[in-house]
């Protein structure tokens, strides 16, 4: 059985990017490892209104953690390698790794990022857009 698209009505013009969004999403939101945060931090006197996204990242250095702007995805990845020098009597936190994508919407700009207590904290931004009015010309005949 194939699947309707919500996209598919024919006042829906261009929307087909979109739908590929929403399907990479869709496939991205299987693992919840590592757990995170998304707040709205409100403008202040010296930074604008933004997003910050914060992952619980326990036990990965700055070395080990990775964030890259892929078009218009942002990937956090994180690395650990087991230590083969070390005997555990037991092993509880397992050295793992993980990739975790967020879409972004075009516009949306990566401020930065900081590692503070097991916590990556990335901050986003999105410029007021300008507002624009066009008035597009009607050419053609007035002849009946």
């Amino acid at each position: 059985m194939s699947r309707q698209s919500p996209f598919g009505h024919p006042f829906l013009l261009g929307f087909d990017e979109i739908e590929q969004a929403l399907d990479r999403v869709a496939k991205a939101a299987g693992d919840g490892y590592p757990p995170y945060n998304i707040e709205r931090l409100a403008r202040t006197e010296h930074a604008p209104e933004r997003l910050r996204i914060t992952l619980a990242v326990a036990g990965f250095t700055r070395d080990q953690l990775e964030v890259t702007l892929e078009e218009s995805q942002l990937v956090i990845r994180g690395r650990q390698s087991d230590d083969k020098t070390r005997h555990f009597l037991h092993r509880g936190i397992a050295a793992r790794q993980f990739q975790r994508t967020f879409l972004l919407v075009d516009g949306m700009e990566v401020m930065g990022a900081d590692l503070s207590n097991g916590l990556l904290s990335i901050d986003l931004v999105r410029p007021e857009p300008e507002r624009i009015v066009r008035k597009i010309d009607i050419i053609g005949s007035d002849k009946v």
